[in-house]
């Protein structure tokens, strides 16, 4: 089984807005939610910490999820306000909620909380000589909306967070996000310029393409696509054209594969389509494609965004479980990848990034 490095989980989201104890087990869990009606992913839960020990998931990429901006509905678990726009008082709130989460697991010692290259490296090393090692975690921000002001980054930086992606759905206050059209906003520019000068790392994730080139022609730092697909292969704004992946490549970065079944099914319909026309294979397309796209296996990472929001209603027929993942080893060799190619993949290409990312983070 090879080790696994995660670019992308809602693990504090999960558990704050949908009230889900991620150290139970995955039969735990779904047997809770069996009286609930909420969410079409209630009894379809694939991610909780036995599950990613089960799937050799040893380190991943953890966010902060509370959006808000001009053109975002109120809704249960996106906290937002209207009352004081200027500080974002409901995102502010929900994303210190979620902080609170990290802060309890690593207490109880379910994660390890990586904030530095010594952190990393001790991790990686640990883990190694540990049967159920911690699940090492990097904090990012899934839309930047909790930031009040760009001059808030070093509070934010002093709390644990090492990336942010901009943007989430709509509009925000820093850039135009997923399902709209627009670029970065002026303190959106200045908000890339302060995560450089503290050596922060950019999520180009769900920014609207105008938005994508601005950043590429702006950030100076260490970026790259958390949990994206590619545009070519299931069309959609939602997804990389090949311009923004050879973009991220030219930066060194790496692309996450998405394991959103909306993601890897052309005209994958919410609700109705049947999970079982897609499987893992499909997660192998992006992979290739990304490597294809790049001449080699240097840019092509996982980032599997499971549980963001969904279930095993939305995710390929085959995976049950997080720990399905590992199905990639065998797709990928049976393709011709090769033992370097598959854990560069699987999770020596988010490392080579990480050591770049903590090298040039503030100290």
């Amino acid at each position: 089984m090879r080790t696994i490095i995660d670019g992308h989980l809602d693990l504090a989201w999960n558990a704050t807005s949908f009230d889900r104890d991620l150290r139970l087990s995955q039969d735990e869990i779904r047997t809770r939610e069996q009286l609930m009606t909420d969410l079409k992913s209630r009894t379809r839960g694939t991610t909780c910490f036995p599950e990613l020990q089960a799937g050799k998931i040893q380190v991943c990429i953890a966010t902060l999820l509370a959006r808000s901006g001009p053109a975002t509905d109120r809704q249960t678990g996106y906290a937002r306000t209207d009352l004081d726009f200027a500080h974002h008082i409901g995102a502010y709130a929900a994303a210190h909620a979620q902080l609170a989460c990290y802060h309890l697991w690593e207490q109880q010692g379910a994660i390890r909380w990586i904030r530095t290259l010594a952190d990393l490296e001790d991790h990686w090393t640990k883990c190694n000589g540990e049967s159920e090692p911690p699940l090492g975690m990097i904090l990012s921000m899934e839309g930047a909306d909790p930031i009040s002001d760009p001059d808030e980054l070093p509070y934010w930086f002093g709390a644990g967070l090492r990336a942010i992606g901009l943007s989430h759905y709509g509009h925000g206050q820093y850039a135009a996000g997923t399902a709209v059209e627009g670029g970065l906003t002026e303190k959106g520019e200045q908000l890339l310029d302060a995560m450089a000068k503290l050596g922060m790392g950019l999520d180009v994730t769900h920014l609207a393409d105008q938005a994508m080139e601005q950043a590429f022609d702006r950030f100076t730092g260490v970026l790259w696509a958390s949990h994206h697909n590619s545009r070519t292969l299931v069309p959609g704004q939602r997804q990389l054209s090949d311009q923004q992946m050879k973009s991220v490549i030219e930066h060194d970065g790496v692309v996450g594969v998405a394991f959103d079944a909306w993601m890897m099914y052309p005209g994958w319909a919410r609700g109705e389509t049947d999970p079982n026309v897609v499987s893992i294979e499909a997660a192998a397309d992006h992979i290739d494609y990304v490597c294809q796209m790049a001449g080699n296996t240097k840019h092509s990472a996982i980032g599997s965004d499971l549980d963001g929001g969904f279930g095993t209603e939305q995710t390929p027929g085959d995976l049950n479980s997080i720990a399905d993942m590992q199905r990639l080893d065998g797709i990928l060799s049976r393709r011709g990848y090769s033992d370097d190619d598959l854990n560069a993949i699987f999770h020596g290409n988010w490392m080579r990034t990480f050591r770049k990312l903590f090298g040039g983070c503030a100290q």
